[in-house]
């Protein structure tokens, strides 16, 4: 049953979440929180036959607060039943938040290992990057993803390379060969972001292996990473080396988010010496940030994201007023095609289209709020308008997503623009929810994210006669 703190939270999360009512905008395919605020997505696996997505959740505060783990499953990806908050910061090495971290299925267990945050009472000038902050590595254990054994720390402060800050977290866990490897976000004393690679033939006894990081400083922190192989039509074997980098703003980043999301895709070995490709952005919209991969039963590697961005007092979400914010992505399907790394929609959600409409160059939809659009285009420019305020272009150079109104309490919330130059274009599809937006452009190579808030539902084209629009309600 826990400590009596962990009874007291149970009890106090549950009467916020019976309480509590999503309102208008509340998804239809995108899992939310019951209540509160979610970020990151943890622990996500196949387990016992069904998916689980564990998810960062304040259930008391709905703009942030004290981090629990919620959990949802699913049979499909796309409906989720929550099955309970599963584990609560009720331990002094997490006191402070059950911060982010993954899963690994071993046998009839699922072991879970995440970031315990403790930030010191701030009496002797801490200034929680390189003092008072303690970053635990904690490994617990569950048989049915929602109730856990005891919580044992396998890593402190003193574990870690001494030139790093207090800023160490995010553990991703995989088993490999002689063992088990996991990756680890850090800031290094310098403000250069890195990768720490620990092996481990136990799971509670890891050894630091390796160091990664780009030859140029390529941000102060690297977040939640990520590490897997893809392997192409030919069986060529393609390493991503996948994180959230933290501090880029110079050129190009000035006008991105805050905090980016993507990957490298690297050659060598992780557990010795490896050479960087150019990084790759995961998603170029307003609301994509935290990603984690894993690998479903069926060899599919599975990728979703926060849809959301911290750190952004410019933007907020109308969800605010029904006391919830943020979701997941849509799970995206990983793969390396035509020499490129794409993301698609998981395959599930075709067998949910429904009422096929189909037109050529302009096609106009009034009032259907969730749908699957394919655009053929063919390298032709075209826009799309959605619930009349989010603007869809390629102009031939430039993909663009923009807002027409950038107040707060508009279809948008404060988002603006976000734009990326593509000079070649022939595909796009579009997938809409109740509050969020999804573009995948030449099947995944870049994909655009976004939530919205329509006072009304509508999708117009304005293209030339020879682009193809096809258009399904999608039924969930």
């Amino acid at each position: 049953m826990g400590t009596a703190l962990t009874r007291d939270l149970a009890r106090l999360c549950q009467e916020k979440e019976q309480a509590a009512d999503h309102g208008a905008y509340a998804q239809h395919f995108h899992l939310m929180p019951p209540v509160g605020w979610l970020n990151d997505p943890n622990g996500l696996s196949q387990f016992k036959g069904l998916y689980h997505a564990y998810f960062q959740y304040s259930p008391f505060d709905a703009e942030g607060g004290a981090k629990c783990w919620g959990l949802q499953t699913s049979t499909d990806m796309l409906r989720w039943d929550y099955q309970g908050c599963a584990l609560y910061p009720d331990q002094p090495a997490d006191v402070s938040g059950v911060y982010s971290g993954s899963a690994l299925v071993q046998g009839d267990e699922l072991h879970i290992f995440y970031t315990g945050n403790v930030k010191l009472e701030d009496q002797d000038g801490y200034d929680y990057v390189h003092t008072g902050r303690e970053a635990n590595t904690v490994h617990t254990v569950t048989k049915d993803g929602l109730h856990f054994g005891p919580k044992h720390v396998v890593m402190r402060n003193a574990d870690y390379p001494s030139d790093d800050t207090c800023h160490v977290r995010d553990p991703k866990v995989w088993q490999e060969g002689d063992g088990f490897y996991m990756v680890q976000g850090a800031r290094r004393s310098d403000d250069v972001g890195e990768i720490l690679v620990f092996h481990s033939v136990d799971l509670d006894h890891w050894k630091l292996v390796n160091r990664l990081t780009t030859p140029d400083p390529f941000g102060f922190m690297w977040e939640c990473p990520d590490y897997f192989v893809l392997e192409d039509e030919e069986g060529t074997k393609h390493q991503i080396l996948s994180c959230s980098p933290q501090g880029l703003n110079d050129g190009a980043w000035a006008r991105r988010n805050i905090y980016q999301s993507g990957f490298f895709p690297i050659e060598g070995d992780i557990r010795s010496s490896v050479s960087f490709g150019s990084f790759a952005l995961w998603d170029a919209g307003f609301d994509f940030y935290a990603p984690q991969t894993f690998q479903a039963d069926d060899g599919r590697r599975i990728l979703i994201g926060w849809m959301g961005m911290p750190d952004t007092p410019s933007v907020t979400n109308l969800t605010l007023a029904d006391g919830w914010q943020h979701c997941f992505t849509l799970p995206r399907e990983v793969v390396f095609a035509d020499g490129a790394v794409r993301q698609r929609p998981i395959r599930e959600l075709d067998a949910h289209r429904i009422d096929k409409l189909e037109g050529q160059g302009s096609f106009v939809d009034m009032g259907t709020p969730c749908f699957d659009c394919e655009i053929a285009n063919g390298n032709r420019p075209f826009t799309v308008s959605i619930a009349h305020e989010l603007k869809l272009a390629w102009d031939g150079k430039v993909f663009s997503m923009r807002f027409e109104d950038p107040a707060k309490d508009s279809v948008g919330a404060g988002r603006t623009l976000r734009y990326e130059e593509l000079p070649e274009l022939s595909q796009a599809r579009i997938v809409c929810d109740i509050s969020s937006v999804e573009v995948f452009l030449n099947d995944g190579a870049l994909t655009f994210s976004t939530r919205f808030y329509p006072k009304q539902h509508s999708f117009i084209v304005d293209a030339a006669p020879e682009v193809t629009t096809s258009f399904w309600t999608l039924d969930l």
